[in-house]
């Protein structure tokens, strides 16, 4: 019998493969081997398709309107040190003047 891989999520030792995905009894999750390989975290790319990481510093490559906002953050804004989160808005920062944001990596490009 070949070695099944731990769950990722609580680590139990009791997981078996349904239709090409490994499912977790105990904590009902599901994965598939490709998505156990790339843990090392989120992927983003810029506008340019450089790869984004941790702590990097980019630029705002057009005006963004920010909901509840007068102005929109400017195009050539520069962001410092961001985090990259799982999700359809996939950096979190500080924009100077505005305060905690998530930005879409697309209209973003890295310094």
């Amino acid at each position: 019998m070949s070695q099944l891989p731990k769950c990722p999520e609580c680590g139990s030792e009791y997981t078996y493969e349904d239709r090409g995905l490994f499912v977790c009894p105990e904590c009902g999750h599901e994965w598939n081997e490709s998505a156990e390989v790339a843990t090392e975290g989120v992927i983003a790319k810029d506008a340019n398709g450089n790869l984004l990481a941790e702590g990097d510093s980019v630029t705002v490559i057009k005006d963004l309107k920010v909901k509840g906002a007068s102005n929109p953050i400017k195009q050539g804004t520069k962001v410092k040190n961001i985090r990259l989160v799982e999700g359809d808005h996939n950096i979190d920062c500080k924009v100077d003047g505005f305060g905690p944001m998530k930005l879409k990596s697309e209209f973003v490009k890295k310094l």
